[in-house]
């Protein structure tokens, strides 16, 4: 396989991915819109256009999905609304970019004649909900959304329904309960479940990745609703205080982007492994608070951590990656530290131009949505 279409590859995935291709000598082809929100300049376009056959193009629209998959061989759908928050108030765009559009992708390769033998999706952890659990006494716990009452009285841990006694968070597996918390997460699931059916039918070999909280160069800085990284980073170039919601001890599992971008390959050159599901992450957690902290302490600044106690409706508590499955399975292991990758991330960001800080507006929109308490 030499000819690969990348939906959403001028997006900070995508692009990374398309450079290792392009790298390695493969024809990759670009199929992305160029939404504003995300690419606020075009560096990534400016850098692909001459090395790639680039379609700016809309995924909801059959035309543009047929002339997109023209002599490919695989397909990397990436293209997708990302933000948690933001997708509890902007429902239909969420489900009509994420789900509606992969119906069309689908329904395309199944109506038309095409030449693809491999089918990637970027999904996500957060289909997890609040992910796996552990009571000395009664096994495996999978906690169901926590109780906004509880959460407004400060406590926000989880207790073992059968005994009342505390759990302890432990690294969620392929095999976990599913529970998504939200229209983004909802979405994420509904594009498996449909890649991972038409694909068995048309017999397309499908992977499914369900990414842990990506970050690094190339992230946007001007995208409120984008990992917190960038959004903290952001904060803190602008010498504003950052905000942390709950206690601080939220954690989340980091995965560097050249590592996001070593599994997908991996993915893209496995031909044993049709139909599976895999996480990708670090299977480390690191507290929300910590990364505010390292990033205070890197960039030198003055500002203030804010530990607020507020929450946020969908959010979830801890969840990183049992990522033993793409170990056996593909032989993928992370190769950066957190500590190693942040530090990459945040030389990057020293070089780029100081952003408008967006964060305050998008927590207004949840607030009044009442999402926030």
């Amino acid at each position: 396989m030499k000819n690969i279409l990348i939906t959403g590859g001028a997006g900070f995935i995508g692009s990374a991915i398309a450079n290792r291709l392009i790298t390695l000598e493969y024809n990759v082809t670009i199929f992305d819109n160029l939404s504003s929100k995300i690419h606020n300049n075009r560096d990534a376009y400016n850098n692909l256009k001459n090395k790639t056959n680039f379609i700016i193009g809309d995924v909801n629209v059959r035309k543009d999905w047929e002339n997109a998959i023209l002599d490919q061989d695989a397909i990397i759908h990436l293209a997708s609304e990302t933000g948690t928050g933001e997708s509890m108030y902007d429902i239909y765009n969420y489900v009509n970019t994420n789900i509606s559009a992969t119906a069309l992708m689908l329904d395309v390769l199944t109506n038309s004649q095409h030449n693809i033998k491999k089918l990637i999706l970027s999904s996500s952890r957060s289909i997890y909900g609040e992910g796996k659990y552990l009571c000395a006494k009664h096994g495996d716990i999978y906690p169901l959304e926590r109780d906004q009452k509880q959460l407004g009285n400060k406590y926000f841990d989880f207790i073992c329904p059968h005994c009342d006694s505390p759990i302890k968070e432990v690294a969620t597996d392929e095999k976990s309960l599913i529970n998504p918390l939200s229209i983004y997460a909802i979405s994420k699931l509904n594009q498996e479940q449909m890649i991972l059916l038409i694909g068995k039918y048309l017999n397309i070999n499908t992977t499914v990745l369900r990414f842990q909280n990506v970050y690094g160069p190339g992230q946007s800085l001007s995208n409120p609703y984008t990992g917190i990284l960038s959004i903290f980073s952001t904060r803190i170039l602008n010498n504003n205080n950052i905000e942390i919601y709950e206690d601080g001890n939220e954690s989340r599992d980091f995965i560097y982007i050249d590592d996001v971008v070593e599994a997908s390959f991996l993915s893209l050159v496995d031909d044993k492994n049709s139909g599976q599901v895999f996480n990708v992450g670090t299977g480390k957690q690191v507290s929300v608070l910590d990364v505010a902290r390292k990033l205070k302490s890197i960039f030198k600044s003055n500002i203030n951590i804010e530990i607020t106690g507020k929450f946020r409706i969908g959010d979830i508590r801890h969840n990183f990656a049992d990522i033993s499955k793409i170990n056996n399975y593909l032989g993928f292991s992370p190769k950066f530290s957190f500590d190693e990758g942040l530090f990459k991330f945040a030389s990057w960001v020293k070089t780029q131009e100081i952003h408008d800080d967006k964060y305050s507006e998008s927590i207004s929109k949840l607030e009044d949505k009442g999402l926030i308490k």
